[in-house]
């Protein structure tokens, strides 16, 4: 009996063993299931931000890009429409807005109507494409392709160019004719004098810079993305899905352009990872239900907290990396920046200590004038790249109607004064140079003082430019600001900078200060602006080592230089001299004359100044002066005047002619003005042209 009785309690014990046993297993799986949907939850959750991010960034780079070739296609519409009684002038044209906007615009071309120019026949479409040579070098390419092999007249960009008074996008293509590759394409109609349609502006947005753009969406290893047009045709297309297979999908409209991007993530391979995890629980589980929900609890929690803390910390990330991409892209990023003004050369750098800064630089030529500034928002971080923002579209607003220096920051002082409820100021500096002077008026409002690099009989000399103190724009509204003035002479150099540079410290504490930085100066005085900043860039990288940066560190260098070429008296030289008027970048009106009036001073200079067998130079410079175009022919020959030799008789037939006097005849036809002078014993022609 008490046998039978001890063996029934070892039964019930046993089975109480298997449903406590099995409760567990219950409450555990229970607690697993719910761990691994939570998960799931956030790992999705995780994906969306994620997606939503990278979709957000790309399409600001396109935004960007488009933003840029809608101004390019607009510039060129108004710059055909002033030349539109001269056809032949399109090609420079659509040459110059190619070279203007650099590597971002692959192509441009404009057409017109059928037998607009009659000289021109049926089909008259320039076009200019970025090509590369054999080699790999990048040059441009000029032609008219408009033919019955290319009947423009029939392209949707050109019908709905003359139609839409806006900027159209076109569907995707493969343009076999401009582009020469898969592309989009931007249009916008070209009027007349008389305000009648009468042709369309195109610039081409290739496919594989989308592509390249599309790449980055790419952010689990075999995730797909795609971009569509408006009308629903693949730009980027997205791969054929597998039946039966899930897929997050995540979409995002380009604003400018109206295309969808989308990144399109299987469901297995996004949670992956989170189900490796959940046959290893089960495996664990088996071996030891105990221990493994006391693991699966404390892990799950960690594992939460992991993905909440790592999804927070990437969405901070990349909101901090739009608006670096944002601060950055306001700056100018285009050198050298003026094609059609080599007398200047500009280069700036903003280089912040955080992911955003407060430094800003700002240039543009309006009217023959430069105008710039440099400026150091006192603070660090969002709050002062916001304030670094305004300032800079003030400086473009305000300079847009003000050409005086203290007026400019006098009206960006009384704009910012009223809105500054977290009184925060800027130290700035504002210039305008006067490029067909050298006249340059400047304000300078609790800014450090910029540098002045003077280049005079092959010396350089440098010195602090003198500044007033006036008070840093945005504390106190109606400021007296007031202007100073200098002159830069051809090869003077201006650099400007914020405090950063003088400021920045090694590990001992110590400053960069004033005296390292005309030291700097000094070794680099002569090169071109790009150079001089990185070369003090990288002393102020040496002085530092490896203490971490402070403070935002800006610089801006400016080079009002004269545009010279120099040749050895060998007639072989000739063509560089070509490629130097070409270079000049002149009217394609002009360009032709000058080029031969050069050739032929030059020519008589190589012939006759120079004993024969004898080595010498040729220099030549020009300059632009109240509306001409002047060249200086220089050489240290023997003394000749050829304005006082007699002219040959063109009246007279080639065999009754006498030999010379039809190369100066040839120059003072071409030529406003021919003068000649012997200074420093050397023979100096001076030809002006009028522009």
């Amino acid at each position: 009996m008490k046998k039978e009785k001890k063996n029934k309690l070892k039964e019930l014990r046993s089975r109480s063993g298997f449903w406590i046993l099995l409760v567990a297993a219950v409450v555990l799986e229970s607690t697993a299931c719910i761990q691994y949907f939570s998960s799931q939850h956030a790992i999705k959750a995780a994906a969306e931000k994620r997606a939503e991010n990278e979709l957000r960034k790309a399409e600001l780079k396109i935004n960007v890009v488009t933003a840029q070739l809608e101004t390019a296609v607009k510039m060129m519409a108004k710059i055909a429409e002033f030349y539109i009684d001269k056809p032949d002038s399109m090609y420079s044209v659509t040459r110059g807005i190619v070279h203007l906007m650099g590597p971002n615009l692959n192509s441009a071309g404009i057409a017109f109507m059928e037998n607009y120019y009659p000289s021109k026949g049926k089909w008259f479409e320039v076009c200019t494409s970025r090509e590369r040579n054999e080699n790999g070098e990048a040059y441009l390419y000029t032609r008219s392709i408009g033919s019955a092999d290319h009947d423009y007249f029939q392209l949707e960009w050109f019908h709905n160019g003359l139609t839409i008074d806006s900027c159209w996008w076109s569907e995707p293509y493969f343009d076999d004719a401009g582009a020469r590759q898969a592309t989009i394409s931007c249009s916008y109609p070209i009027h007349n004098k008389k305000g009648e349609v009468v042709g369309v502006a195109l610039v081409d947005l290739p496919l594989g810079f989308l592509k390249k753009e599309a790449e980055h969406l790419q952010i689990f290893q075999d995730s797909y993305y795609s971009i569509t047009s408006n009308a629903g045709k693949n730009i980027i297309p997205e791969p054929d899905t597998i039946p039966g297979r899930k897929y997050y999908i995540s979409e995002r409209e380009v604003a400018c352009t109206g295309w969808r991007m989308a990144i399109i993530i299987p469901d297995d391979v996004l949670y992956a990872d989170l189900r490796r995890l959940g046959l290893l629980v089960t495996i664990l589980m088996l071996v030891g239900l105990a221990f493994l929900a006391f693991i699966l609890y404390y892990a799950g929690n960690i594992a939460h907290k992991l993905i909440k803390s790592n999804a927070e910390n990437q969405r901070m990330e990349n909101e901090l990396e739009v608006a670096q991409t944002i601060q950055m892209a306001m700056l100018p990023k285009v050198f050298p920046p003026f094609a059609d003004h080599r007398d200047l050369n500009v280069y700036g750098r903003v280089t912040p200590a955080k992911e955003v800064g407060g430094d800003l630089y700002d240039f543009y030529v309006r009217e023959e004038r430069l105008f710039f500034c440099v400026g150091d928002v006192s603070g660090k971080g969002v709050p002062a790249s916001l304030v670094m923002a305004t300032t800079r579209s003030l400086f473009r607003s305000v300079t847009a109607h003000q050409h005086d220096a203290a007026m400019i920051a006098t009206e960006m002082n009384n704009s910012l004064s009223d809105t500054n409820d977290q009184n925060m100021f800027i130290t700035l500096f504002v210039g305008v140079l006067e490029l067909e002077s050298g006249k340059l008026q400047y304000c300078n409002a609790g800014h450090n003082a910029p540098v002045i690099l003077r280049q005079k009989d092959n010396t350089t000399s440098i010195e602090m430019l003198d500044v007033l103190p006036n008070l840093p724009v945005g504390i106190m509204a109606d400021f007296p600001y007031q202007a100073q003035e200098t002159t830069l002479a051809y090869n003077d150099f201006i650099f400007l900078y914020t405090d950063g540079l003088t400021e920045a410290e090694n590990k001992d504490h110590a400053q960069f200060g004033d005296e390292r930085m005309l030291e700097s100066l000094r070794k680099y005085a002569g090169l071109q602006p790009r150079q001089v900043v990185d070369g003090v860039q990288a002393d102020v990288a040496t002085f530092v080592g490896d203490n971490e940066q402070s403070d935002d560190l800006t610089m801006l260098a400016i080079r009002y230089q004269q545009a010279a070429i120099v040749m050895r008296n060998d007639i072989q030289q000739i063509p560089t001299l070509a490629e130097w008027v070409d270079w000049l970048n002149l009217p394609m009106e002009l360009s032709m004359s000058i080029n031969l009036a050069l050739e032929e001073a030059v020519v008589n200079v190589m012939e006759y100044a120079y004993p024969k067998d004898e080595h010498g130079q040729v220099m030549v410079e020009a300059w632009r002066s109240n509306g001409n175009i002047c060249f200086a022919i220089s050489d240290s020959g023997v003394a000749f005047d050829p304005t006082k030799q007699k002219e040959a008789d063109t009246t007279l037939s080639a065999e009754e002619r006498p030999i010379g006097g039809l190369g100066i005849f040839l120059v003072n036809q071409l030529m406003d003005s021919v003068t000649y002078e012997r200074k420093d014993d050397k023979n100096i022609l001076l030809l002006v042209k009028k522009l």
